[in-house]
């Protein structure tokens, strides 16, 4: 059974998707990029800054499927400019400071939105 997963303490889908998919224990997150769902604005700043939205994103998407995340399994980073990689790293690592997920980081040449990042997410979810 396929439950669709929708908050609107993150922001909303920008196309025909949804913010997650609930299906056979696991969370499918699609891929958020860093904006604020109080204002529906682009974050300006930093790639940390950035980040961070990104990672406030999943997680409020994340919890209200009942998930959380000590329990991502995948995530993969979009960025625009993979020299960001490092800031990128680090800051996401504050998210999961004991808990590794597998990972996947790629460089793309555009993003929606124009954006520095996109980060998607994959969580065991009771």
């Amino acid at each position: 059974m396929l439950q669709t997963i929708q908050t609107d303490a993150a922001p909303q889908a920008i196309g025909p998707y949804s913010q997650a998919i609930k299906a056979n224990g696991f969370v499918f997150v699609s891929g958020q990029i860093p904006i604020d769902p109080s204002t529906g604005e682009l974050v300006q700043g930093s790639i940390v800054e950035a980040t961070r939205q990104v990672m406030h994103n999943l997680t409020t998407i994340i919890e209200t499927a009942g998930s959380s995340l000590d329990k991502v399994v995948k995530t993969t980073i979009y960025l625009k400019d993979l020299s960001d990689f490092e800031e990128v790293n680090k800051t996401y690592g504050e998210y999961f400071p004991a808990h590794k997920p597998a990972r996947a980081t790629v460089e793309v040449s555009r993003l929606p939105k124009n954006v520095r990042i996109e980060i998607d997410a994959i969580a065991v979810c009771p």
